[in-house]
């Protein structure tokens, strides 16, 4: 193994989750602060309405991209077993499957992106105001899907062997380079929104070529070879089973929340700006349940190919237990600066308003997500990606849409408007819990040969699966 690579399979779990939980968790707040820094460029050089027209378009953007990047959860695991199950000849297949795969999804994205970004923009009650600015900059961001979609799903194969450290510092190099970027274009040529898509396009495209090299460059099995770049119909379908459900799953969470932004937009440009400017914040709280999901994604399906079942609810505990206590932290420290970080994005007093009402909202509630997407990732890499997508649909998604079509309009206020979200995490949340540790047995029961995973309520059963987890 190289030095960047992790056996999930032996040796201490809770440090090796750390190892491998916390480059990501930087990883997503550098992308963080780049994100937010095109907010801060734009909320203090230009006009409010062009803070609000890039907020207008976040959700949109969200669902086009995780249309595709859901895939890259199947391919993830695919990896991540062979890598476990020590099948080199299964790794050399999914690679460029999965990187072709990315190629050609992010160019038809591209494509339907551009022709329907206004129509769409106009059913999600952008204000008139606003909407060629937001149709502006979300076409920008469209030609720059097809980089996207390559970094993602060549981060994807690097998070199944355990390197969580490269992508990192790619995202640095990036990132240095959009942030430069956006003063030269917003201060210098005065582009406006056109300036700082511009800015994001051309650092998605060095993270993407970073990627790539990488894959090209490297010796080991989950190298990517031009000169055998094969499109694997077997491992096609694999990553479809596994990664169709992830996608639609989190498309279906970007819809409910264009939903939502919707009826936010109802309530003006000074709110929406607000909401867009705690929503940069948002994303730091997020960090520790999107981390710790990956990292039971890649912990679970390695494990499940090695054959270590104890491993694999080890692994979940501590992914849990992490979790929780990262989106606590973050979460109660954001919000007791909360009208200090809102300054950040806009000096006007309206607008941290709205933004701080989000924050108190929310920001505690955060610590109910890891406790969703952690189960929800342990479901997946166990082969029940269908059943994570129907749970969070259903008691998420369909929760948050009925609940602004029926409950909203009784009071349309936003607080009433946001408490959907942690009753929505909160139902998912059990659900997916309890089907996890239903699959687990059953799991159990499949290596054992036993016809029901009730059976395992038996003493004499459940001393066979000790011995079978924890042989002596």
């Amino acid at each position: 193994m190289n030095k960047y690579e992790i056996d999930m399979c032996r040796g201490p779990l809770a440090g090796k989750i750390l190892l491998f939980a916390v480059p990501l968790m930087a990883t997503y707040i550098l992308q963080l602060l780049f994100n937010a820094a095109d907010l801060v460029v734009i909320g203090h050089f230009s006009h409010h309405r062009s803070l609000a027209a890039i907020g207008a378009t976040m959700n949109l953007n969200s669902l086009a991209i995780n249309v595709f990047c859901g895939l890259a959860i199947g391919s993830n695991i695919i990896v991540a077993r062979a890598f476990g199950e020590k099948r080199p000849d299964l790794m050399k297949k999914a690679v460029p499957t999965t990187m072709l795969l990315a190629l050609a999804g992010g160019i038809l994205l591209m494509i339907a992106g551009l022709f329907a970004a206004k129509p769409i923009l106009q059913w999600m009650k952008t204000p008139e105001e606003i909407l060629p600015l937001s149709c502006i900059y979300i076409r920008i961001c469209f030609c720059a899907i097809p980089f996207i979609m390559l970094y993602n799903f060549g981060c994807a194969i690097l998070r199944a062997v355990g390197d969580t450290r490269r992508p990192l510092y790619f995202l640095i190099a990036a990132g240095i380079v959009n942030v430069g970027l956006n003063l030269i274009f917003v201060l210098i040529f005065k582009l406006d929104v056109a300036g700082v898509a511009l800015a994001t396009a051309s650092s998605h495209l060095i993270a993407a070529s970073l990627i790539c090299r990488t894959l090209l460059k490297c010796r080991e099995n989950y190298a990517l070879s031009l000169k055998h770049l094969v499109f694997d119909r077997k491992i096609f379908t694999e990553i479809l089973q596994l990664g169709v459900p992830a996608a639609v799953q989190s498309s279906g969470f970007a819809l409910s929340n264009i939903i939502i932004q919707s009826a936010i937009n109802t309530f003006g440009p000074a709110a929406i700006a607000g909401t867009t400017a705690a929503l940069g914040l948002e994303g730091f709280v997020y960090v520790g349940s999107f981390s710790y999901h990956q990292t039971a994604l890649s912990f679970v399906a390695q494990n499940l190919g090695g054959g270590k079942f104890k491993r694999i609810l080890s692994s979940l505990g501590w992914c849990y237990l992490w979790g929780v206590l990262s989106c606590g932290v973050i979460g109660i420290g954001c919000y007791l600066a909360g009208e200090s970080l809102l300054g950040a994005f806009s000096n006007d007093p309206e607008v941290i308003a709205w933004g701080f009402l989000r924050m108190k909202m929310l920001f505690v509630a955060y610590m109910l997500c890891p406790l969703m997407d952690v189960s929800s990732g342990g479901l997946r890499s166990l082969g029940y990606s269908l059943t994570a997508m129907t749970v969070t649909l259903i008691g998420a998604c369909g929760f948050r849409i009925w609940y602004v079509k029926v409950i909203l309009p009784r009071r349309p206020t936003m607080e009433t408007l946001l408490v959907s979200y942690p009753v929505s995490w909160a139902l998912v949340a059990v659900v997916s819990f309890a089907i996890l540790l239903y699959a687990y047995r059953k799991l159990l029961c499949r290596r054992c040969g036993i016809a029901t995973p009730w059976l395992l309520l038996q003493p004499g059963v459940t001393r066979g699966m000790r011995y079978l987890v924890n042989p002596k």
